[in-house]
């Protein structure tokens, strides 16, 4: 039997966790921490890590003043999506956030024509109305609570659509910067951004919340966010974007499983249904993906 690559253990360990942040994350919002109370620390000590790794690895957070409202322009986006990642798992399950980051391919596409980088093919067009369709399916599976499961899947495609904006958003700035030094300057512009929205959670947060969540919330910081971030571009310099994202599609359905496994959610027919329907679309249109398209944080 073939010995797995180097690039093939990184991205298998990339996809691995990120799909295990969303059920990291579902336990800890279930088990004492408010959403926007998390979202502040968990950013809070990843931005001090990427400062740290930034100065150790490179020396300097240098970053030439033209670069300076692309990287505003990131912070506040990665802001956004961080809001809607935990407000969605806050109000719905693992698995199907987990499931509805299966499009993100397509908004990544359509911000890239949007801004010129991309050309969309018909293929792709019809692509986007299967993935929609796909959508649609595990919205209706996971509507029991009508206004619940509304919120829940508003703000669970407002995920992948705010993580393909920036990664869009970040693209030019990697052929300048390594991906640690990008990370050390918009993560703690988007903490502040955060934390000031999560004040008046912050202040009512109940800290006693046991070590196991600790942990978590540990894990959730050096592993999907931190590890994962130096992975996945050390992949992509290797093999390129377009067959690292191939797979990256699999990470709806791992995070999906594993939810179902970690928390014992319930995932119906038509969810199943749904994310089948999405990954079809994305492997159907085979478009070259975004530059440095990424998983959720």
């Amino acid at each position: 039997m073939r010995r797995p690559t180097t690039v093939e253990l990184m991205l298998s360990t990339t996809i691995l966790l990120w799909a295990l942040n969303l059920s990291a994350t579902k336990y800890i919002l279930e088990h004492g921490f408010q959403p926007l109370s998390y979202a502040t620390v968990r950013y809070g000590l990843a931005g001090a890590v990427f400062v740290a790794l930034a100065l150790a690895t490179e020396g300097s957070l240098r970053i030439e003043r033209r670069h300076v409202g692309t990287l505003v322009v990131a912070a506040v986006i990665l802001w956004l999506n961080q809001l809607a990642f935990v407000l969605a798992l806050d109000v719905s399950a693992a698995s199907t956030v987990g499931l509805l980051l299966g499009v993100m391919p397509i908004f990544a596409g359509l911000f890239g024509m949007l801004l010129g980088r991309e050309q969309l093919t018909s293929r792709f067009w019809v692509a986007a109305a299967v993935s929609a369709a796909g959508v649609a399916l595990v919205a209706v599976g996971s509507g029991h609570e009508v206004s619940g499961g509304l919120e829940g899947i508003l703000l669970g495609l407002a995920v992948p659509a705010t993580w393909a904006a920036y990664s869009v958003a970040v693209a030019t700035l990697m052929t300048t910067y390594s991906a640690i030094r990008v990370s050390a300057v918009v993560v703690p512009l988007s903490w502040v951004l955060i934390a000031l929205t999560g004040i008046p959670q912050t202040s009512a947060q109940d800290w006693h919340v046991g070590w196991e969540v600790w942990a978590l919330l540990a894990f959730a910081t050096l592993g999907p966010l931190v590890l994962t971030n130096v992975l996945w571009f050390r992949s992509l310099g290797r093999i390129g974007p377009a067959r690292a994202t191939l797979a990256v599609n699999l990470q709806p359905f791992v995070a999906a499983l594993l939810a179902v496994i970690l928390l014992s959610e319930p995932l119906g027919a038509l969810q199943i249904l749904g994310g089948a329907l999405i990954a079809a679309a994305i492997l159907g249109a085979r478009r070259r993906a975004a530059p440095a398209q990424a998983g959720i944080d």
